[in-house]
């Protein structure tokens, strides 16, 4: 029987959602500041794809540890077409940053109900 990663891989998105919803956050709180660059992390199977690489297996059932929120690379933006840079040298387009926290709300949101589905599925099958 295979090991089931399922709740390892729902725990690293939620811990990359978040780093994401903070660094999102703060473009918002930073929209007025002068030559402040808007930021964003690196999508999230990038993230995974750098830390299965990373990973050392004494046995194949094993994984090793890692902190997922090191791996996450923070970087500026690409400059938005319908703002560029603003006469104080901010980059921060309100609009895209408020998207990109519905897309965080979005993923969250479809990840647990997969984990409750999934926890759900599992204690069927111990019951019987």
């Amino acid at each position: 029987m295979q090991p089931i990663q399922l709740f390892a891989l729902a725990s690293r998105q939620a811990e990359w959602l978040s780093v994401r919803q903070e660094v999102v956050a703060t473009n918002i709180a930073n929209a007025n500041t002068p030559k402040y660059r808007a930021k964003d992390v690196s999508p999230f199977d990038a993230v995974l794809s750098d830390t299965q690489a990373q990973l050392a297996r004494t046995h194949p059932g094993h994984l090793a540890a890692s902190e997922l929120s090191r791996d996450i690379a923070v970087k500026e933006t690409d400059l938005a077409d319908e703002i560029g840079i603003q006469e104080s040298g901010n980059t921060v387009a309100l609009a895209d940053e408020l998207a990109k926290t519905g897309e965080i709300k979005k993923q969250y949101e479809l990840s647990t109900s997969l984990v409750k589905s999934f926890h759900s599925m599992m204690l069927m099958t111990v019951r019987r």
